[in-house]
């Protein structure tokens, strides 16, 4: 059975931004606020996080900050993923030589690859770290899909020991699992789907809606694995709503707004992402209230 990183809910942090770069006392504040509501985890640098659009000194101390605040009350994860082999190589053994628990490695996205060639891409990540790496199926936002084959033929490799299943998909998820059991655990990335990927033998979530409602989704899935399935299903089913609207313009563009909304500081999204329009944020407001998060 491959090692696991964490059973539960991890976030997927946003990363603040204000005029002079990445605004790393509020960023300290979200890290707090997080470990203090119980989650499992916390991914630093990922979409949610707008690595895309940091450059790498940026992502550098984002990711020592959350170390640093962290100091080993859950696990630090960071997304090292990108679109050439040798440059996800270079910042994977930067991470892993700062402390981090583990990597969340997307598929390259834009020149994509064929399936050998995300078994190669992997393949030659997971040889230059001894870090437990996580991948990421992110089909709508890159092009690329893992399938269930690849998976099983990446399970192999020792230090690749979960993905991040954001397909969509549930029979492929199924069959992802069928293939490789525990040699490749499953969090589910997309917060509509928690319950149905936790019923196929998923560990948890990699979420967005637990930067606004971390404890919630924390203990949906704990409900789940507790065996509360009702319990647990019931909040699936009343979470739908405000996940709808986290989603219902470009992810971060929601939940940075959100988290304005609730009181925090962290801007506006880095172009090409823009501020939520004002029916979206109509939308947010009236969902964060009737979920109890804003009077």
């Amino acid at each position: 059975m491959k090692k696991i990183l964490f059973k539960g809910c991890g976030t997927a942090i946003v990363t603040p931004f204000n005029e002079n770069g990445v605004d790393l006392q509020e960023f300290e504040k979200l890290i707090e606020f997080q470990i203090q509501e119980g989650v499992d985890a916390i991914i630093v640098c990922g979409t949610t996080g707008e690595s895309s659009c940091m450059t790498v000194d940026e992502r550098k101390e984002t990711i020592l900050c959350a170390l640093k605040v962290a100091n080993h009350r859950v696990p630090i994860i960071a997304g090292t993923g990108g679109n050439c082999t040798q440059n996800v190589i270079e910042f994977t053994k930067w991470a892993e030589s700062v402390g981090v628990d583990g990597a969340l490695i997307v598929t390259p996205y834009y020149n994509k690859t064929t399936q050998s060639g995300l078994i190669a891409h992997y393949t030659a990540i997971a040889n230059s770290t001894s870090l437990p790496i996580i991948l990421y199926s992110v089909p709508s936002r890159t092009g690329v899909n893992i399938t269930p084959e690849t998976c099983f033929e990446l399970s192999k490799i020792s230090n690749i020991v979960a993905i991040k299943e954001a397909s969509g998909n549930l029979s492929q998820i199924a069959e992802i699992k069928s293939l490789c059991r525990e040699n490749l655990h499953v969090y589910s990335g997309n917060d509509d789907q928690i319950v149905p990927i936790l019923s196929l033998g998923g560990l948890g979530v990699i979420s967005v809606l637990s930067n606004v409602a971390p404890k919630y989704t924390h203990e949906m899935v704990h409900n789940y694995l507790n065996g509360n399935i009702v319990e647990a299903t019931d909040m699936q089913l009343d979470s739908i709503g405000l996940i709808k609207a986290l989603f219902c313009e470009v992810n971060p563009i929601p939940v940075k707004a959100a988290l304005n909304m609730l009181g925090y500081n962290v801007g506006i999204p880095r172009l090409p992402l823009i501020e939520m329009s004002e029916k979206g944020k109509e939308r947010m407001r009236l969902e964060l209230k009737n979920f109890g998060l804003l009077k």
